[in-house]
């Protein structure tokens, strides 16, 4: 008599597919997760944005004393059911909290530069995001966690900084960075005053890792390639006119509607007479005021990019679409052009390529858009 094999269901199929491809799925749901948050995080001066970044911090931070003291000796008390499963699923709950702000810094600072600009620093940030979800850097001790943590708080501050003051710069900046050291260097101060013994271990520990991470920022910032958090351009384009009206602007292009790629006119075709218009919106938080520099380039064939010409704008935060403005140039010349929009400290926030090419009179018809 043949022995009957029982059915599998489908929640059993979907089990063994997932132990199957397992690393395959992780790699895929990382890369959804991150375009999801792309379009679906909140703006950088968000009140509850701020402040759910501010309870996963202290939370991090409190699980990795309590490790840290455990270590030393110090052994938890008689636990009851929620003590167990904080004790069972305390590691899991540091790394998907830091994942989770990693993930929003990856964007705040992705969505605050031209990729190619930032690509060192956000491939760095992507790097520790992946590694946050493997399991040998789960299994590495509190050094690693505590660099992690120090990534984070001083991310938080570069991004929440700015914000309440009003303004960036590089003063603005390294008070951040001082901000951002404070969470670590209190938590030392406390073991060093009740836990002397403690001490040199959480120099080691938590010290050196915020002091490596805290250089790090401080040369990425030397080469200007820390994003200018929390400003960040969400439109440029290259235009024949742009009009203010009451509460719009309207934008006069020629380009073929098939162009979807482009914005406005990127091949720019010059009658006499015309005139380059850039127009761009730059999202800046409530209270913000600052300057920013609209820059003008050229490409000799010799010497590459040539500036020609650098337009101050004085910019104000507080709109959902971002503040608007343009600048535009009369005097040009045939061939490769980029405009770059930077911060009064050369650090970029977007940029546009056109190519111009002159033509005498001919009859045209603009195309109008509205922002």
């Amino acid at each position: 008599m043949s022995e009957t094999v029982p059915a599998v269901g489908r929640i059993e199929r979907l089990r063994l597919y997932y132990a199957e491809n397992e690393q395959r799925i992780a790699v895929l749901s990382f890369i959804c997760g991150f375009l999801f948050d792309i379009v679906t995080v909140e703006r950088a001066d968000h009140w509850l944005a701020i402040v759910q970044q501010v309870v996963y911090i202290a939370v991090i931070l409190a699980a990795l004393t309590q490790m840290f003291l455990e270590e030393g000796g110090t052994q938890p008390g008689p636990a009851g059911a929620l003590k167990r499963w904080y004790y069972q699923y305390r590691t899991a709950l540091v790394h998907f909290f830091l994942g989770t702000l990693l993930n929003v810094y990856t964007i705040f600072f992705f969505k605050s530069s031209s990729l190619l600009v930032s690509f060192a620093f956000l491939a760095f940030l992507v790097f520790l995001l992946w590694a946050n979800e493997s399991e040998r850097v789960k299994s590495m001790g509190l050094s690693f966690k505590f660099t992690l943590l120090a990534l984070c708080t001083l991310c938080f501050a570069a991004n929440v900084v700015p914000i309440f003051v009003g303004s960036i710069g590089l003063t603005v900046f390294l008070v951040s960075m001082l901000a951002g050291c404070v969470p670590v260097t209190g938590v030392v101060w406390w073991i060093r005053r009740k836990k002397p013994d403690l001490f040199p271990r959480a120099r080691r520990q938590m010290l050196v890792p915020l002091g490596g991470v805290l250089v790090g920022f401080l040369v990425f910032y030397f080469f200007r390639l820390i994003p200018p958090v929390p400003l960040s351009i969400p439109f440029i384009g290259v235009y024949h006119a742009v009009e203010k009206t009451q509460d719009s602007y309207r934008l006069s292009h020629e380009r073929p509607i098939w162009r979807i790629w482009q914005r406005g006119d990127q091949e720019f075709l010059a009658q006499p007479g015309d005139r380059v218009y850039v127009f761009f919106r730059i999202f800046s938080p409530t209270r913000f005021s600052d300057q920013v520099q609209v820059r003008w380039y050229w490409k000799d064939e010799a010497r590459g990019w040539v500036l020609q010409d650098t337009i101050p704008i004085k910019i104000v935060g507080g709109r959902a679409e971002g503040f608007r403005g343009y600048g535009f140039k009369s005097n040009y010349q045939a061939g490769e052009w980029k405009v770059q929009v930077e911060t009064t400290d050369s650090r970029e926030i977007g940029r546009v390529y056109f190519t111009l090419e002159t033509r005498p009179e001919w009859p045209r018809t603009f195309e109008i858009e509205i922002q």
